[in-house]
């Protein structure tokens, strides 16, 4: 698999989600499997480009190569200088993100809602691609709503205008996540252009990503909500498509280890007092998928200092470890 100059690993990608895809989540999926991993979208406004928020968002030089940015807007100008603002700081690729369906993204014409807006769409893809040297993918929906799936035509826009590779998910912007993502959009879209395409949405296991790579005929898939409290996910899903075989999951452990290395570090990149609180949401994905005792679960997510909050979690787990030793 191939971005312009750049050769991935594997196929299975990391989906940029707001809130969610700091370097630290990056890293973490990278360790677990992942192939190319592209940054939390940040606004192409430049008084906002050295908030706290876009400089924790933005892509650190401690990265493996290839380092990919998203960036979102509704100006072809501001775009284009965000562009270079992120190349000159690190970045190896550029990701335009017209797929987030979220209201205060779209409110503003950015996001999913460029889709309505061809002739903008291609004004900003051209800008975009003319003002930088590095390569330059775009992340997309289906359409608008269930009546207008302009994904076929957006994406040969696209090609036109040099994007180097295309990111479909499976649902229009009116759908948001609701409902089940559809992939016969994405099949067109991959038979009507000839740079590679990447299909996202409801992908959640080894079997469903091999299904949807042979549904839609995509080079690459990419994985967001599904691996949230589960990195090891693109591991699985890494080795399946290798060997159609399922590989073991990881030890409790490993996953003790992950958990409590992950919440270090978040303390560490945001402080504790805002630590505490972006761990919350990690460690509820995380018990999700294990072995979970509701009151715990209810007092932890409630907590407010981190070393209280890294202390009972650490003691949760341990205890947990034991006792599925001994069931074994």
């Amino acid at each position: 698999m191939h971005i312009g100059p750049h050769t991935l690993k594997n196929n299975c990608f990391v989906a940029p989600m707001a809130g969610v895809s700091d370097h630290i989540y990056r890293q973490l999926c990278r360790t677990w499997g992942a192939g190319y991993c592209v940054t939390e979208m940040i606004s192409a406004k430049e008084e906002l480009w050295h908030s706290k928020k876009s400089s924790t968002r933005r892509i650190h030089l401690s990265e493996p190569s290839p380092r990919a940015v998203q960036i979102v807007g509704s100006d072809p100008a501001q775009l284009a200088k965000a562009a270079q603002f992120n190349v000159a700081n690190g970045a190896d690729i550029i990701d335009i993100n017209m797929g987030c369906p979220a209201k205060k993204v779209c409110k503003v014409l950015a996001g999913s809602a460029l889709l309505g807006d061809e002739d903008l769409v291609k004004r900003i893809l051209d800008a975009v691609v003319a003002a930088v040297d590095v390569p330059v993918t775009l992340k997309i929906r289906t359409g608008t709503d269930s009546n207008n799936r302009n994904g076929v035509r957006i994406a040969k826009i696209a090609e036109n205008s040099g994007i180097q590779m295309l990111t479909v998910h499976g649902r229009t912007r009116a759908c948001r996540f609701k409902g089940e993502a559809e992939y016969q959009t994405i099949r067109a879209i991959k038979q009507a252009v000839n740079i590679p395409v990447v299909a996202n949405g409801d992908i959640n296991s080894p079997q469903k990503a091999k299904n949807v790579l042979a549904i839609t005929g995509a080079d690459a898939i990419m994985i967001g909500r599904a691996a949230q409290g589960r990195p090891w996910l693109y591991r699985e899903i890494d080795h399946y498509l290798k060997f159609n075989t399922i590989i073991q999951p990881p030890s409790l452990t490993d996953v003790r280890n992950v958990i409590l290395t992950h919440l270090q570090e978040l303390y560490s990149l945001y402080g504790k007092q805002a630590g505490v609180r972006i761990a919350r949401k990690h460690i509820g994905w995380y018990y999700h998928n294990l072995p979970q005792i509701e009151q715990f679960k209810h007092r932890v997510l409630t907590l407010d200092d981190a070393i209280t909050q890294f202390n009972m979690v650490r003691t949760h787990l341990q205890d947990a470890e034991i006792i599925m030793e001994n069931v074994a």
